[in-house]
């Protein structure tokens, strides 16, 4: 099967008289070598950071040929793409791939050149796609127009579980989106990160998910959104939704929003499972606040917190939680330690995706510390 598949790029390259890559070609052989021998299944990895391998980046004449390769393949299952230099004509043939890889269920397009053009083209071949399940987009520059062609496309599509539009200059979509979510009931991730999001997008949003009973993953980190709409988040988990990781990293919520958030989790929530505040100008009011939720609460395992602004309380609160098994070592970012009597908190490089956007140079991550979102999301899959 490998130099099958090796061996009909190389004859492709010739017959569109395109250049061989030999990134591509050594890759598809390496995905092939790692075949499923069960289920016959193949993952082709060409992402462009990869630093095990030398690396030719990929552009859209390369999408061509392996859009040729690959179509009506039944053992290709996922397709990953990141960090490559495919603009809004590699789309199109992605899309056109999408159209004919009936098993295709994974495809990252992470932080490629593709704008609002190609973004329409993927959301077209998707409105008639039935396979693909896990869908990145993020760094992609699709704009406010693309944005709303994938949000109209989701109302039609009954696959796709999982999607990241962070990061892709999304302004302005924030209503288009939430009124996806309202006739959606396929989606279990989603992904909002730089998005500019104010609280009234919040609010937008917290209106469509008391309709949606399936969205699991939710985040929200790195835009602005501050106390007022934390409160509306806060409201939806006293609805005990089907929200099971919440990731606010990078607001600015504060004390006040930490608060509306502890009451909500300690009185009323017993679904959520994994919740990120880092960076969120919390001080010791909140914090405090935070870990005497968890001990109302017997669900919530995750917690991440490093970046605030931690007081002698806050260290003993979480020392506390840790040293009674409420937490665990693994489930946070922050270990205590003690210097002349005094409780202190150092950084763990713990987290929901620590890895998402780069891999380490000796290969795959296989511990969950560092991604304790994937372990979640594999225990209710």
């Amino acid at each position: 099967m490998s130099a099958d598949l090796r061996q009909n790029y190389l004859e492709l390259c010739v017959a569109l008289s395109q250049p061989v890559n030999p990134f591509i070609e050594e890759m598809l052989l390496q995905a092939c070598q790692k075949q499923d021998q069960l289920s016959h299944e193949i993952k082709i990895n060409i992402a462009g950071n990869n630093r095990l391998v030398p690396v030719q980046r990929i552009t859209d004449e390369d999408a061509l040929v392996l859009s040729f390769v690959l179509r009506s393949n039944m053992s290709i299952i996922g397709l990953d793409l990141r960090y490559n230099r495919l603009t809004d004509k590699g789309a199109e043939y992605i899309g056109r791939l999408l159209q004919e890889a009936p098993a295709l269920r994974y495809l990252n397009l992470m932080c490629n050149d593709i704008g609002g053009k190609g973004a329409k083209f993927l959301a077209s071949a998707l409105h008639r796609n039935e396979s693909l399940k896990y869908l990145k987009m993020t760094g992609n520059k699709i704009g406010n127009i693309g944005g709303m062609h994938i949000a109209s496309m989701l109302q039609i599509n009954l696959s796709l579980e999982e999607l990241d539009l962070g990061d892709c200059d999304l302004e302005e979509t924030t209503d288009h989106i939430a009124y996806m979510l309202r006739r959606n009931s396929f989606l279990r991730e989603l992904h909002l990160s730089k998005h500019g999001m104010t609280d009234y997008g919040v609010k937008c949003l917290y209106d469509a998910l008391q309709e949606n009973a399936t969205l699991q993953y939710l985040d929200l980190s790195c835009n602005r959104i501050t106390r007022d709409g934390v409160k509306w988040l806060a409201k939806l988990l006293e609805q005990n939704t089907a929200l099971e990781i919440l990731d606010l990293t990078s607001n600015r919520m504060e004390d006040d929003g930490a608060v509306y958030l502890s009451e909500a989790i300690a009185a009323y929530n017993n679904t959520l499972k994994a919740l990120a505040v880092v960076s969120n100008n919390i001080t010791g009011k909140g914090l405090v606040a935070l870990a005497n939720s968890l001990n109302a609460n017997t669900v919530l395992s995750y917690i991440y917190i490093w970046g605030n602004k931690f007081d002698e309380a806050t260290c003993v609160a979480f020392s506390e939680l840790l040293n009674i098994g409420r937490l665990k070592p693994s489930d946070t970012d922050v270990r205590p330690y003690v210097v002349d009597g005094r409780v202190y908190l150092a950084e763990l490089f713990h987290g929901l995706r620590k890895h998402y956007y780069w891999t380490p140079s000796y290969g795959e991550v296989d511990s969950f510390d560092c991604n304790s979102s994937l372990a979640i999301r594999a225990s209710t899959a």
